[in-house]
């Protein structure tokens, strides 16, 4: 493993030697101070000064979420010039690698932005495949705006006073989950310092039907809610048993919390709490790690638990805490830590919806690091708890949602297209049948308009161009932690995906390859174009024995792609340049340094002369799709002749026929020409023969059956005279 490390590092220092400076200063995966998370004062291990322009002077961290107060010096005096706040310290929104943007983030005294570092990330496409100083460009985009405005990433609507940013080409998901960092940490700065006001919420009128709950009933009607945490979710190994299990409920409410505390014990809770104030109880009841964490012992915080409502954020101290020594509720499981957490602020509402949160501490596999994340699960009490039933709330769209909103109209045609060309595909005996090998217009016409609606519709105008580090993406995702809200942030490619499966386990991999894939349909497009032109002298097919040989290569760099992700999804990502993708759409062949645009080039000029020579030999993504082809309900029709004949196999480009006949679905495209020719009696060898045997003995000519035989020609009986 320590060999394949060197060789894939020195290969990628190699690649990269002539790429952009930038490169060699990037963020990507930065080592970051260990203390960085903890340390009380965050400027000693950060620049601060950058993202905070004329602070000179640094508070240590303050506040829940944390933040730190910059000052300079005025006559002899500092001056609060504003905050500055560490991203992971407040939220830990993924981006497409799975893993936070960690940003450093400055604002003044008035709320607006004015100033923004990456300190660390872990996007691939941003060292490689797009100039991390695009990632800068975007951010500079805050600098100047209000904390409280509403802010996305697209267009702006100026009757929604919505304030639009430009989104950066190829890298959608990351740039949404930076817009959610950026919001969320000056949204929960700012309402604890003043500069937005707080929120004031109606308090809950609690109904009493004087019920006694067993725990059973509390858990099915949502009054006690199940918060678990997996040991994979925390970089740990799969276990069945879980890292914790926490369950949590409002004990404000009389029949919640008589079946929790028994009567006496409720009623003295209640006359212990103020008017405004809130209870809720923790137990846990599986794993080992203390919900309670270490910092009460340190400074008296509960630095594991905190509630959020809307943009709120309430955390505990040592006086917020009371001892729970039972749970009266029949039913209850056994648990080996408990609580009482006490909510003393008038912003918090038992009527809301609200969120408990468990901050964990996960290891990164890669690099030993550990970083805080936050699990949580929504509490909203029951419309037969409240007098009049739940308020009604109005939740803001998730971004995912939002996406999917704003370019509704270029989904709707993306989702026809694929719908259309599937379609189409189901019905290809009708086109095939109409076409013979001097005219395949009735196949080409739809074949071709799927290539060039990939190239410009699909490829350069939405970007939606599948690659293998998606399929690795997902795979690390499947073995670690699901997200499903990450790939819905790409509608297109999560479209895609769907298509890419479903047609891939009903026909193979060939409707994708041959007909959708930009990249694919360009390289063959140029192919056909060359060839038209007057190319075709220099066009060649490589011999079956080195097509046979090289066709495994593929596989070669797909399975080295997927083992070199099991130590390293990011240097997995870096090495998936060998698909020239990203420089032929997301970027451009002329925004990238030399290497990748004459690779990428290099590939498409050599389509010149070669069908689809990327796509045969080296695409890890065809290869990937290739093996579940295997698997496919439906194949290519094959005749008995087909064994002998070689008609069909003397003009497939895909070199997908051998020499016995057998089409190899994992490296067949589906251009459907075999077809064309397994109707047409005048090419195809046994029709060809009964056409003309028929011609001699005066026989009619009798349609074509599904088999690709003329259907026979059955005697019928003579009737009798009198019949």
């Amino acid at each position: 493993m320590r060999f394949l490390r060197a060789v894939c590092n020195a290969w990628l220092a190699a690649f990269m030697l002539f790429g952009p400076s930038s490169v060699m200063a990037s963020a990507y995966e930065a080592k970051l101070p260990p203390e960085l998370n903890t340390a009380p004062a965050l400027c000693d291990y950060v620049p601060c000064g950058e993202v905070l322009p004329g602070a000179t002077h640094f508070s240590e961290r303050k506040g829940q979420p944390r933040y730190v107060e910059g000052y300079a010096d005025e006559n002899g005096t500092r001056k609060l010039l504003g905050y500055v706040m560490l991203s992971t310290d407040i939220t830990d929104t993924p981006a497409y690698s799975g893993k936070p943007v960690v940003t450093l983030i400055g604002m003044n005294t008035e709320g607006r932005f004015v100033g923004v570092k990456i300190l660390k990330h872990s996007e691939p496409i941003l060292l490689l495949g797009i100039p991390e100083s695009s990632l800068i460009k975007f951010n500079e985009q805050y600098l100047g705006k209000f904390v409280g405005d509403n802010i996305e990433i697209g267009r702006s609507r100026p009757e929604e006073e919505i304030i639009g940013l430009d989104a950066i080409s190829g890298a959608t998901v990351t740039v949404i989950a930076q817009n959610q960092v950026m919001m969320a940490s000056g949204a929960a700065v700012a309402r604890q310092v003043g500069i937005l006001e707080p929120t004031i919420r109606p308090q809950a009128k609690l109904k009493d039907a004087g019920r006694t709950l067993d725990w059973a009933a509390l858990v099915d009607e949502g009054a006690v809610q199940r918060l678990t945490v997996r040991p994979e979710q925390v970089g740990l190994e799969r276990s069945a048993t879980p890292f914790i299990e926490l369950w949590f409920g409002y004990l404000n409410h009389p029949e919640i919390g008589r079946a929790i505390l028994g009567e006496a014990g409720w009623r003295a809770l209640m006359s212990r709490l103020a008017e405004g104030e809130h209870a809720l109880f923790v137990i846990r009841s599986g794993g080992r790690e203390s919900f309670k964490g270490s910092g009460f012992v340190r400074g008296g915080i509960y630095d594991r638990v905190q509630i959020r409502q809307g943009q709120d954020a309430f955390t505990f101290r040592d006086l917020d805490y009371l001892n729970l020594y039972g749970v009266s509720a029949a039913g209850a499981p056994a648990f080996t830590e408990s609580g009482i957490f006490i909510v003393r602020s008038a912003a918090f509402s038992g009527a809301f919806p609200w969120k408990f949160i468990f901050l964990g501490n996960r290891v990164d596999r890669e690099t030993g690091a550990r970083t805080f994340v936050n699990f949580d699960t929504e509490y909203w009490l029951a419309d037969r708890y409240l007098e009049g039933g739940r308020p009604e709330v109005n939740k803001p769209d998730a971004p995912w949602v939002r996406v999917w909103k704003t370019r509704a109209v270029e989904i709707a045609l993306f989702a026809a297209l694929l719908v259309a060309v599937a379609a189409i595909y189901a019905n290809r005996d009708t086109l095939t049948r109409r076409s013979t090998r001097k005219n395949k217009w009735p196949v080409n016409l739809f074949k071709y308009g799927a290539w060039t609606i990939s190239i410009g519709f699909v490829g350069f105008g939405l970007l939606a161009q599948p690659s293998i580090t998606q399929v690795l993406t997902w795979f690390h995702s499947l073995l670690f932690q699901w997200q499903w809200e990450l790939f819905l942030t790409d509608p297109f490619i999560f479209l895609f995906w769907i298509f890419i499966i479903v047609t891939v386990f009903v026909w193979g991999r060939g409707l994708f390859c041959g007909w959708l894939c930009p990249f694919g349909s360009l390289s063959e497009m140029i192919y056909k174009v060359s060839r038209a032109i007057g190319l075709q002298r220099f066009q060649f097919a490589l011999p079956m024995k080195w097509h046979n040989r090289l066709k495994w290569v593929k596989y070669g760099v797909f399975f080295g792609l997927l083992a070199v992700s099991m130590f390293s999804i990011g240097l997995a990502e870096k090495l998936a340049e060998v698909e020239p993708f990203k420089t032929t759409f997301l970027v451009g062949l002329f925004n990238r340094s030399w290497p990748y645009t004459l690779f990428a080039a290099g590939l498409l000029g050599l389509s010149i002369f070669i069908e689809r020579p990327f796509c045969k030999y080296l695409c890890p993504l065809g290869a990937a799709l290739a093996m579940p082809s295997t698997f496919r309900w439906f194949g290519l029709r094959r005749k008995q002749e087909c064994n002998s004949c070689k008609a069909c196999a003397k003009g497939c480009g895909s070199l997908a026929i051998d020499d016995k006949g057998r089409i190899d679905h994992r490296e067949c495209m589906l251009c459907l020409d075999c077809m064309v020719l397994y109707t047409d009696n005048h090419v195809c060898p046994p029709l060809a023969d009964e056409r003309k045997r028929r011609a001699k003995a005066g026989q009619s000519l009798t349609p074509i059956g599904a088999d690709g035989y003329y259907i026979p020609i059955t005697p019928v009986p003579a009737r009798a005279p009198n019949a």
